[in-house]
C-alpha cells in the first residue's frame, strides 16, 4: 500500500486515478492510504465537494489524486457520483452480475478487501478457490 502511495506522489498518473476512485468508492485501505494533508484540501473549493456523499477530508484527497493525474476533478467527480448512485458490480465472485450499492456488499472478514453480494457468493468464491487462494496475502492487498 505504501508503495502505491509513493507512485502517486511520484507522479504515475494511472496510480493517482485509481487512487482517487478508490478512495471515492470506500474500498478498504484506501481512504487512508490516500489521505492527504491540509494543505493539499486548501485548493479545494466549495463547488467541488456539493452533492457527494463522502466526507470532506475524504473527497479532499480525492480532488487531490485527480488533479496530480491530470484530470479535471468537477468532471471526474460527477463520473463517480453518478456510479455511487447508480450502483455497480461489487462482488468479488467471477460471473455474479449482481448490481448495487458499494456499501450493500459484505467485506471479506479475514482480508478486507473482497466484497460478496451475499453468503452464497462467498462460499461459492471461496469454495471454488478464488479468493480463497489469496485471502489475507500480499496479492489480495494489490486489489487498491
Amino acid at each position: 500500500m505504501r508503495w502505491r502511495r509513493k507512485a502517486a506522489e511520484n507522479g504515475d498518473t494511472d496510480v493517482c486515478s485509481t487512487l482517487a476512485a478508490r478512495m471515492y468508492a470506500d474500498h478498504p485501505y484506501a481512504r487512508e492510504v490516500g489521505r492527504v494533508g491540509e494543505a493539499a484540501g486548501a485548493t479545494t473549493s466549495a463547488k467541488v465537494m456539493e452533492g457527494h456523499d463522502v466526507p470532506p477530508d475524504v473527497l479532499t484527497g480525492v480532488v487531490h489524486w485527480l488533479r496530480k493525474a491530470g484530470h479535471d476533478p468537477v468532471l471526474k467527480l460527477e463520473v463517480y457520483r453518478r456510479r455511487a448512485l447508480e450502483g455497480d458490480q461489487y462482488c468479488y465472485n467471477d460471473g455474479c452480475e449482481v448490481v448495487g450499492q458499494l456499501k450493500e456488499f459484505k467485506v471479506c472478514p479475514q482480508c478486507k478487501t473482497a466484497r460478496y453480494c451475499g453468503d452464497a457468493c462467498q462460499k461459492q468464491d471461496w469454495t471454488a478457490g478464488g479468493h480463497k487462494a489469496t485471502c489475507g496475502t500480499f496479492e489480495s492487498k494489490l486489489m487498491l
